[in-house]
């Protein structure tokens, strides 16, 4: 566990007893609301198996905690995670070698109870990320480098404290991304009952001096439920719908968006069973349903097995077929091909004593589409200002399934 006070109120330990029991009461629940005791608010964040848990005794907006555990989750795995290669997420070993780093980024980012400094690139300023170098010695000699820089950044009194006042990359170019994930729904009948697009626009920058960034979009009435970076400035989204701000050095999160109420689909699973005299025999189809144009491709198939599934014996006419030790099974498809549907069967023994099957699993579908966002936003234009040169501009959009389910 790893304990901070900020306050000149000591919250005792024990109101983490209390929360784990509740927690462990609910553990169903993908993610907990606010947790009301007897004589504490409590704020819960989950990432990765790891609970950020912020405790208050007075009343307060609840995204207030909510919104600095989450930018405190992202920064420890930004600083924890960026050299373990890719897809390394925050784990309990990962802090446990860090917890001196945690300690530090935790003081700079509160003060006495208050967020201060939640800002990526100026905290790195301040409290020095590990590096390969840092951790050979401490391994050699014991002991731990300094990881506090010596000096206040430039940036902590500036108005942009998002930017350096002198970035440490200046290739002059900039990097726009628009990360897409696709939400659906679709009932044992194949109607569609929900589908929507959660979405992030992600900037790479690496651009000198102090520059100017406008984007603007095709099609921006689009979007829903809005939340910006704090370098981008309100008033010219409001009134035109254009991102203008100046950014900071290197990769953050420009935006985010929703796009409600989508109306057609990629892929489709086609899901059937029938079962009698302890025995349940199972297909599944998987097809294009609305091509997008671009190659699908990592495509899996996952579903629960129920418990009173005793033995499974399943095939596919392509791709591999692996049941988990959770009882999950997990059809790999990778590419759709042309001359043939993907298509699983197979026969399930029920435990004795069930002569049919009353749980019918929820198949899950993962895939990524590169190219495209499935929304149909479209950047219109990036206007640079204040910059010597032109610079290289690069533009690159992608797709993935999120919660992607179809009933059985």
């Amino acid at each position: 566990m790893v304990e901070k006070q900020t306050t000149g109120h000591h919250v005792d330990r024990s109101i983490c007893a209390w929360f784990w029991h509740q927690y462990n009461h609910h553990r169903n629940n993908d993610q907990m609301s606010v947790v009301t005791s007897p004589t504490h608010y409590l704020f819960p964040l989950i990432r990765h198996g790891i609970i950020f848990l912020a405790c208050t005794q007075l009343e307060l907006p609840p995204l207030l905690p909510i919104e600095f555990l989450s930018r405190f989750a992202d920064i420890l795995s930004d600083y924890l995670c960026a050299g373990s290669g890719a897809g390394a997420t925050l784990n309990e070993d990962i802090v446990k070698d860090n917890f001196v780093i945690v300690y530090e980024v935790l003081d700079e980012m509160m003060d006495n109870g208050f967020p201060l400094t939640t800002e990526p690139n100026l905290l790195k300023d301040i409290v020095l990320p590990p590096n390969l170098v840092t951790k050979v010695l401490h391994a050699v000699t014991g002991n731990s480098s300094p990881s506090v820089g010596p000096t206040l950044p430039h940036a902590a009194a500036s108005t942009v404290p998002w930017r350096s006042t002198h970035p440490k990359t200046t290739t002059n170019e900039v990097y726009v991304n628009l990360v897409e994930q696709l939400d659906a729904s679709v009932n044992r009948d194949g109607n569609l009952r929900r589908c929507q697009v959660y979405g992030e626009i992600q900037v790479n920058s690496s651009l000198p001096g102090f520059p100017d960034l406008t984007l603007s979009f095709t099609n921006p009435s689009l979007l829903n439920d809005v939340r910006f970076h704090p370098c981008v400035r309100f008033r010219p989204w409001e009134s035109s719908q254009v991102l203008s701000f100046v950014p900071p050095d290197g990769h953050f999160k420009l935006m985010t968006y929703r796009v409600k109420e989508l109306k057609k689909i990629p892929i489709y699973v086609k899901p059937q069973l029938t079962s009698d005299s302890g025995n349940c025999r199972i297909s599944a189809l998987v097809g294009v349903r609305n091509d997008p144009g671009k190659t699908i491709d990592s495509i899996i198939v996952e579903f629960q097995l129920p418990p009173c599934i005793t033995s499974a014996d399943l095939t596919s006419n392509h791709g591999t077929v692996d049941i988990l030790a959770d009882k999950t099974c997990r059809w790999s498809i990778g590419q759709i091909p042309k001359d043939k549907l993907p298509s699983l069967s197979g026969n399930l023994v029920l435990e004795p004593g069930l002569d049919r099957l009353h749980v019918a699993p929820t198949f899950q579908v993962r895939f990524k589409i590169m190219g495209i966002a499935m929304s149909g936003l479209q950047i219109d234009k990036l206007d640079v200002k204040n910059m010597p040169a032109n610079p290289y501009k690069g533009f690159r959009a992608q797709t993935q399934a999120g919660d992607y389910e179809f009933r059985s």
